[in-house]
C-alpha cells in the first residue's frame, strides 16, 4: 500500500496557488474589486464573507452579496439625504442622531422599515395632541370669531396677527 504525502484539504504546501491575472502579452492585469466593478461604494467582498459565516444559507450566490449591497447602499444615501435635510433646516452643518431620527419618522416608507427601531439620542417627533390645544370659538354659523384689539398708536389690529408697519405710499 503506497501512502500519498499530499496535503489534506486547505492551502498547504505550493498546491492550489494560483500566479495572478495575466493579459494575452503575458503582463500582469491589476486586480477590480467586485465593489468597483458593480459601481458600488459598500464592500461586495466582505458582505459574502459575512453571509457565509453568518451561516444564512448553506450556500450563497455570486450575485447575492451584489444586490445585497446595492440595496444598502441605496437606503443609506436615503437616510443621509433626509438626515442633511434635517440638519440644514436647523441651520447647523452636522448631523446627529436627532437628524436621523427625524429624517426617518417624518418619511412614511423609511418610518415603516425602522418601525421598531430606537435610534439612541434621537428624541421623539415634535407632537401636541389636539385636544390639549386650545378651543378655536366660534359664532352660530361655524366661523371663527376674530377680535380686534387696540395696538400702540390707537391704531386697531387682529389679536393673533403678525403685526406690520404700515407702507408709506
Amino acid at each position: 500500500m503506497t501512502t500519498i504525502n499530499a496535503p489534506v484539504g486547505g492551502r498547504g504546501g505550493n498546491f492550489g496557488k494560483g500566479r495572478g491575472k495575466k493579459d494575452k502579452n503575458g503582463n500582469k492585469v491589476a486586480n477590480i474589486s467586485r465593489s468597483s466593478r458593480a459601481g458600488l461604494q459598500m464592500p461586495v467582498g466582505r458582505t459574502l464573507r459575512h453571509l457565509r459565516k453568518g451561516r444564512y444559507a448553506a450556500r450563497v450566490g455570486a450575485g447575492a452579496p451584489v444586490y445585497l449591497c446595492a440595496v444598502l447602499e441605496y437606503l443609506t444615501a436615503e437616510v443621509l439625504e433626509l438626515a442633511g435635510n434635517a440638519a440644514r433646516d436647523n441651520k447647523v452643518k452636522r448631523i446627529t442622531p436627532r437628524h436621523i431620527q427625524l429624517a426617518v419618522r417624518n418619511d412614511e416608507e423609511l418610518n415603516k422599515i425602522f418601525g421598531k427601531v430606537t435610534i439612541a439620542s434621537g428624541g421623539v417627533l415634535p407632537n401636541i395632541h389636539s385636544v390639549l390645544l386650545p378651543k378655536k370659538k366660534v359664532d352660530k354659523d361655524g366661523n371663527p370669531i376674530v377680535r380686534i384689539k387696540k395696538v400702540k398708536g390707537g391704531e386697531e389690529g387682529v389679536e393673533g396677527a403678525p403685526t406690520a408697519e404700515p407702507v408709506a405710499a
